[in-house]
């Protein structure tokens, strides 16, 4: 009866013991989170099959990061949280990317809007870098742009453009302006 005593009251101070330590676990430093964001942010630029077909976002709270968005590719969705898990520090990956359904009328929209938007005279200086500003996500012929563009023009352009491709059921503008 006393070893049986002795053992659940051993068992009870370990238990409040990593209690009290998990409680007391430090939360990260701003300077800490702030690297987080960084390194998930290049990681994520980095992906080899990320483009301009998808959309890739992330939320960053403590030690647990939350990957959004779309993407066309199914490797890009594994890569992504494969990159981001091996940041130190981060402890959790949640991964809520949505992968893009198969679709070869999708992948003839999306070349076309490509060509309608990037080879458009007032846009082309948004297809000069490696990173496409301007994101085409087609989800069973409805089409959202996100990303950035220096102006309000650019905005309605783009939208304009994505609107007169055939084939186009609806376009959804969250293009922000961000002033350079």
């Amino acid at each position: 009866m006393r070893t049986r005593l002795l053992c659940v009251a051993s068992v009870l101070t370990l238990g409040i013991l990593c209690f009290a330590q998990e409680a007391q676990r430090e939360q990260p430093t701003a300077k800490a989170e702030e690297r987080i964001i960084k390194q998930v942010r290049h990681e994520i630029l980095m992906l080899p099959f990320y483009g301009v077909f998808d959309n890739l976002s992330y939320k960053v709270n403590g030690y647990n990061v939350t990957l959004l968005g779309q993407v066309a590719r199914p490797v890009t969705r594994s890569d992504a949280e494969s990159a981001v898990k091996h940041i130190e520090g981060v402890e959790h990956v949640d991964n809520q990317i949505e992968i893009l359904p198969v679709s070869p009328m999708d992948d003839g929209l999306r070349r076309r809007l490509f060509r309608a938007i990037y080879r458009y005279a007032p846009l082309h200086k948004y297809a000069l870098g490696v990173q496409k500003p301007i994101h085409i996500i087609v989800k069973n012929g409805h089409v959202t742009l996100e990303g950035v563009v220096d102006s309000e023009a650019d905005k309605n352009f783009a939208n304009i453009r994505a609107n007169g491709v055939s084939g186009v059921f609806s376009v959804t503008n969250n293009l922000e302006v961000v002033k350079p």
